[in-house]
């Protein structure tokens, strides 16, 4: 039995008392950032505000639309996520809240939006409880994750929206071929580890044989702090069945770079 630290557990135990038990509030590490009334709503997980702020809702991915972009091919479903924001955001006051880096490269604030500052009235859990986004994080922005985790959860198993589409469904990670089809896609691929390799620069969760093609979690060593600090073993993970998130890449066989704990949930143990 692979071991787990009491205070994981408790983080988890945590996150589904709040969701299932009464009223429902984000996690309280936030801190309080700007204010002002959405007037676009730019997508599923972005939107302007009317002094000028971009709101990056952080924690979540919607489905992406061209916005502009050449070549670029909208992803299933989001007009209907855009639609949502939409009439859940639109003309609303809001509060945004910090949950680490505070702008992204592009200028945009990165944050949970709260409409007129109520804690129960979250952008990024309506959107995931909507079956509209994935949970998805950095890892210098880990903040309440598990209370999103559990949204995007329970949204799955009532197969809303994105989870009843093809494009979204969870892949199989002894399937390496099919993954290879996926390149340069955001995934959620689920598999029992066969070995765990820990090198002097990176940790390799290896989900076959054959490490030149077989499907690779890959974990830099300058990440493990994060692992360790979370009270999670790497090297402990042998037989674990698991669910990596994150975007395939093709080198010696498909893989996930891992950089936080939270792109793996760990489903079940040896």
């Amino acid at each position: 039995m692979v071991s787990i630290s009491s205070k994981f557990l408790a983080a988890v135990l945590v996150s589904v008392t709040t969701f299932f038990g009464g009223a429902v509030y984000a996690c309280e590490t936030l801190k309080p950032g700007p204010k002002g009334r959405v007037v676009e709503v730019t997508d599923g997980d972005t939107v302007l505000l009317d002094n000028g702020d971009k709101i990056r809702l952080i924690g979540m991915q919607a489905p992406k639309l061209p916005l502009g972009r050449v070549g670029f091919e909208k992803w299933p479903l989001a007009d209907e996520a855009q639609a949502f924001l939409y009439d859940f955001a639109m003309g609303e006051n809001v509060r945004i809240y910090y949950g680490g880096a505070r702008k992204d490269r592009h200028g945009r604030v990165l944050g949970h939006m709260f409409i007129d500052d109520d804690k129960s009235k979250w952008a990024q859990r309506a959107v995931i409880e909507a079956g509209l986004a994935r949970v998805y994080s950095f890892s210098d922005n880990r903040h309440c994750l598990d209370e999103l985790m559990v949204a995007e959860r329970q949204a799955r198993a009532d197969r809303l929206n994105i989870w009843q589409h093809e494009y979204y469904k969870l892949r199989d990670a002894h399937k390496p071929q099919q993954l290879e089809k996926r390149q340069g896609h955001y995934e959620l691929v689920e598999g029992r580890i066969f070995g765990v390799g820990d090198t002097a620069h990176r940790v390799y969760l290896n989900f076959g044989r054959d490490w030149k093609t077989d499907f690779t979690a890959v974990i830099d060593r300058r990440a493990v702090k994060h692992f360790d600090e979370a009270g999670i073993d790497l090297n402990k993970l042998d037989d674990a069945f698991v669910r990596i998130r994150g975007w395939i890449d093709i080198n010696d066989g498909p893989r996930i770079d891992v950089t936080h704990p939270e792109q793996i949930e760990i489903l079940a143990f040896k």
